[in-house]
């Protein structure tokens, strides 16, 4: 297929966090809101003249300075950010908004604040306490975490309109651009989808690295270009996968299963589409704001949920999302020292291949896995472990 016409704007937009869309923004007042969880709101740090950008150390190299301050034994992507900020590279932050769900994240934040390596006169942040199951008494902590922690300080220090009015506006320019997302996702369940996993995944994650307002019309406009996209005359695909896991901003790794052959029909990973792009139902009466913290707590599957209904959900969603977009199998990628998905990823392996009957994949993987020989070995043996069992059903068949 020809090349989607602002790919390479794309691409070159995710060489660094603070990208020509970015600074754009911030020369016009806008206010740089960094986070890296969905435990913290996105929604919610777009009101008023705030916008929000998921944080990333793109090139990443050596992390030798990180591991000094958080030894070898914390996931690469939290050493990559603080190692980013180290090097200066997250300057332009005016906020970070971080939460205690991840100890590894949370002691990334306490080191850029004790060693003071935000270089920008008015940078704060804010972090908050987030439950560990959905409750009543969890919703309500919830939703005045996020109100003390993120919107008063962000009224209070940079003048942001957090008013329930400023919410909703908010509300609905996400969901204009989970919108597109959602539409561009029913496209990969066709036998010859006109997106590739790696052109998908480079949407992603602009999606969440540029100012919504900034991004929509090049996404808008890429739609557009898909609707009327024609396909290669020949699928090329040997197998359909569900791609589920921890942090997930390398596009290498959605471009190693294609070199493989190998179509990633659905994810649900940070930095992904499920559950970050979906749209925000808003009712017109109640608290706009007790309504978007509700949807991210029912919505939210970080592993860090222990309740037994939560873990039940995760691997429902995964059975559901495999059935949907006619997965073959499910692959399960986990950052290497991730504490919560190193505990899902080994459990829901067996779990999905003995219990839910789906052939599915472990991963241990580096923060950066561009160049990763041992990965794609790995990816091209479950496809052709999952050619074989087609292989093996026909003949059962017959």
């Amino acid at each position: 297929m020809r090349d989607l016409k602002h790919i390479h704007f794309f691409e070159g937009l995710l060489e660094q966090a603070d990208n020509e869309l970015v600074r754009a923004e911030k020369t016009d007042g806008g206010v740089a809101v960094g986070y890296s969880c969905y435990y913290v709101p996105e929604a919610l740090l777009n009101c008023g003249k705030a916008f929000s950008v998921r944080l990333r150390a793109p090139n990443t190299g050596s992390l030798d300075i990180s591991q000094y301050y958080m030894s070898s034994f914390v996931c690469g992507y939290t050493r990559a950010l603080f190692e980013r900020a180290f090097e200066g590279g997250m300057n332009f932050l005016d906020f970070y908004a971080s939460s205690d769900t991840c100890q590894q994240m949370v002691r990334v934040v306490e080191n850029i604040r004790e060693l003071e390596l935000i270089d920008n006169p008015r940078f704060g942040w804010g972090i908050i306490d987030a439950p560990l199951k959905l409750s009543p008494h969890g919703l309500k902590l919830y939703t005045e975490q996020v109100r003390a922690q993120l919107l008063r300080p962000l009224a209070e220090k940079y003048g942001i309109d957090v008013s329930d009015a400023a919410i909703r506006a908010a509300v609905k320019e996400h969901n204009a651009l989970c919108a597109i997302f959602e539409e561009i996702s029913a496209m990969r369940r066709a036998d010859n989808p006109v997106i590739t996993p790696r052109e998908f995944h480079i949407l992603s994650l602009v999606s969440y690295a540029c100012p919504t307002a900034r991004i929509l019309p090049y996404l808008r406009e890429t739609l557009e270009e898909l609707r009327t996209r024609e396909p290669d005359p020949l699928a090329r695909w040997r197998a359909r996968v569900v791609v589920v896991g921890s942090e997930l901003d390398d596009y290498a790794f959605s471009e190693i299963l294609e070199n493989c052959r190998c179509y990633v029909a659905a994810d649900r990973y940070c930095f992904g589409s499920f559950p970050g792009r979906q749209q925000i139902p808003l009712r017109e009466d109640g608290d706009a704001l007790e309504q978007v913290c509700r949807f991210y707590l029912e919505t939210n599957e970080c592993p860090r949920f222990m309740s037994q209904e939560k873990i039940l959900q995760r691997r429902e969603t995964v059975r559901r999302l495999a059935e949907e977009y006619r997965a073959d199998g499910v692959v399960y990628e986990q950052a290497k020292f991730c504490d919560f998905w190193g505990y899902e990823r080994t459990l829901n392996t067996q779990v999905m291949r003995e219990e839910y009957g789906l052939p599915t994949l472990g991963i241990d993987r580096e923060y950066v896995v561009r160049g990763s020989g041992q990965l794609a070995t790995r990816i091209q043996a479950f496809v052709e472990s999952i050619e074989f069992k087609k292989i093996q059903e026909g003949g059962a068949d017959a």
